[in-house]
């Protein structure tokens, strides 16, 4: 154009259009990560979206994120977790790393962590179905011990005979008179992972990551009942409302619900 209008190129500049800011994307952005209590990325955040008819990039989305400070949990630096001593029981992996289920509470998996309460340490313990991800049963305590264990399984709301294995790490706190007379009562079959090996229980260490990432770390609480009705409260939002990438991105419930309609039909 500049050679047949006979006009120096120099004289001719490009302006770009400013680019239109799209305010309710940005909005419901903002609401998906702070409902998902800033534990979602861009990943789920543009599954979200999706839902609501939005089709939206993930580099759009982390743009919008940086713009407006939305850090994740998961880029937060966390603390090296202890190792406890572990117990030398001769017992079989039974799961043996198939960690797909077709049943519910075919393989239920266990764990504990510490938390932080007013400056001391106090414990809880997750007893998580690995059919659909779903915390069946949980507890808060000051010592981590069987008891702990115990008051876990007492919160679980469907009879204790549907469970067939009880998959779990070396923790001495699973392996004592108290949880073998349950497990016992129950016919509820052990399986151990081997001695320091997390491939053994790769689901749940994944799944305990999560738990641990979004409710344990970089948390103070207040009191022990401050800590138990928090934990009630993450245990309701995580198997109601958290998405999952490894469940399609249904919540457990969801799933759980699905699957139990199509098998129905």
């Amino acid at each position: 154009m500049c050679k047949i209008l006979k006009i120096s190129r120099s004289l001719v500049y490009y302006t770009p259009k400013e680019k239109r800011v799209d305010s309710k994307l940005e909005n419901e952005i903002i609401t998906i990560f702070k409902k998902s209590r800033n534990n979602y990325g861009t990943r789920k955040i543009k599954k979200e979206l999706e839902k609501m008819g939005y089709q939206v990039s993930r580099r759009k989305i982390g743009c919008i994120m940086k713009k407006y400070g939305l850090v994740s949990n998961y880029t937060v630096k966390l603390y090296k977790v202890y190792k406890s001593e572990h117990n030398e029981e001769k017992c079989e992996n039974i799961v043996n790393r198939e960690f797909d289920r077709e049943k519910e509470m075919e393989v239920v998996v266990s764990d504990l962590t510490y938390v932080n309460v007013n400056g001391k340490w106090h414990y809880i313990c997750i007893l998580l179905d690995l059919y659909n991800r779903e915390i069946v049963g949980y507890a808060a305590g000051k010592n981590k011990d069987a008891n702990l264990v115990y008051k876990a399984f007492s919160m679980i709301d469907r009879p204790l005979d549907e469970i067939k294995i009880l998959h779990t790490d070396r923790g001495n706190e699973f392996k004592n008179k108290i949880i073998d007379s349950l497990l016992t009562t129950f016919n509820i079959k052990r399986s151990l992972s081997k001695k320091g090996c997390p491939y053994d229980n790769a689901v749940a260490e994944a799944a305990f990551k999560v738990i641990k990432t979004e409710f344990v770390y970089n948390k103070i609480f207040k009191s022990f009942e401050d800590l138990e009705y928090h934990l009630f409260d993450y245990v309701n939002w995580y198997n109601k409302h958290r998405i999952h990438g490894s469940l399609d991105y249904l919540t457990p419930v969801e799933y759980r619900t699905f699957m139990s309609d199509k098998k129905v039909s």
